[in-house]
């Protein structure tokens, strides 16, 4: 298997957004309700909160391609020299487990040779995000409560990873 990525830029934010909204009701009805997940699509992956966390939070999106196909897609941005922030990982859960996963992440680590830390917050429940994480190098590095909007809560943890 082949997993490359491609930089997105507006003219996928359609496919992001359709992928996004596939993924998120695969996997997260068993971890946060449907309300939470309705609410949070209307937030993060509308046409124009897209463009604008591709212009004004300066994200650079990234398109995972495994064997020719567009598998999921990733947001990181830099924090600071060697310091990066992945916004979003995810992939379609039809490529769980075949390591597009760990292969995506090694391709983001080649696209980024200067980065010495790179951090990202998962939801604590989810296990199969955490485990993942886990088994790529990250370790937990503290657990955060954010208020997101309409009473609902990110109790997520906070992942690190070191070269």
């Amino acid at each position: 298997m082949t997993v490359t990525l491609r930089q997105a830029s507006e003219p996928d934010i359609p496919l992001i957004r359709e992928l996004a909204h596939r993924i998120w009701w695969a996997h997260y009805p068993d971890i946060i309700s449907p309300a939470q997940i309705e609410y949070m699509l209307g937030q993060g992956y509308s046409e124009d909160s897209l463009r604008q966390q591709m212009h004004d939070s300066a994200q650079t999106f990234w398109l995972v391609v495994a064997d020719e196909q567009v598998a999921g897609f990733l947001a990181i941005s830099e924090k600071g020299a060697g310091a990066y922030f992945i916004h979003k990982f995810y992939l379609d859960n039809t490529q769980r487990g075949r390591g597009v996963g760990a292969a995506a992440f090694q391709a983001l680590l080649a696209q980024y040779p200067d980065a010495q830390e790179l951090r990202l917050n998962v939801n604590r429940r989810n296990y199969k995000s955490v485990n993942f994480y886990f088994k790529v190098g990250f370790v937990v590095d503290h657990c955060m409560d954010t208020p997101f909007g309409e009473g609902y809560i990110m109790d997520d943890f906070q992942m690190l990873y070191r070269r």
